[in-house]
């Protein structure tokens, strides 16, 4: 087990691919031997950014995303005859990027995390820990996110406290068993292919 705490001092800024807003980018991986990160190289992302105005999503072909309301609340996205609704907080929504969605905030501006991986490339997962208690998880690459106080998480016999708004980055080799002692977390989980 490899960890790194990724602090929120450190996290980077980016625009939107559509440019119609910025995003931190807290964790990401490209393809091995990219010379130029961008969004053609990328393998996954981790990511937060806040929505303050209605309005499109950025076209991402070939990448499936999972997004969370971390702060506010009210958030739905629409697509076509589709519906995904986040209104309630931590309630993890999937999709593809290359739908056309569009955001309706009934309740003012929401902070979002979105996990996202090139298809084909890597699985994902994303989940919010509300609860003291216990869960397993696979090899891969894990990213425990405070996004409200600090928590405190035990990876097998190892405890960590995540500070707010930092992340905990945990690599596993095999299968571990990761259990929440405090505070809130949200669970970002990236299983690479092959």
């Amino acid at each position: 087990m490899k960890t790194t705490l990724l602090k929120s001092e450190d996290y980077t800024r980016a625009p939107w691919k559509n440019g119609g807003g910025i995003f931190t980018d807290i964790a990401d991986a490209h393809r091995p031997g990219t010379v130029v990160k961008n969004w053609d190289s990328l393998l996954w992302r981790f990511a937060s950014t806040p929505i303050v105005a209605p309005g499109p999503f950025s076209h991402m072909p070939g990448i499936d995303r999972l997004q969370m309301v971390i702060g506010g609340r009210g958030l739905v996205l629409k697509a076509g005859g589709q519906e995904f609704d986040e209104r309630e907080p931590f309630t993890t929504v999937r999709f593809t990027g290359e739908m056309e969605i569009v955001t309706e905030l009934e309740a003012g501006p929401v902070e979002v995390v979105n996990l996202m991986a090139r298809r084909g490339a890597a699985e994902i997962e994303l989940v919010a820990l509300k609860e003291p208690g216990e869960r397993a998880l696979p090899a891969g690459t894990h990213l425990v996110y405070a996004p409200s106080g600090d928590c405190g998480i035990r990876v097998n016999s190892e405890e960590f406290l995540v500070p707010a708004g930092c992340t905990l980055e945990i690599e596993l080799a095999e299968a571990s068993r990761l259990t929440l002692v405090s505070g809130l977390a949200v669970l970002g989980s990236i299983q690479l292919a092959g």
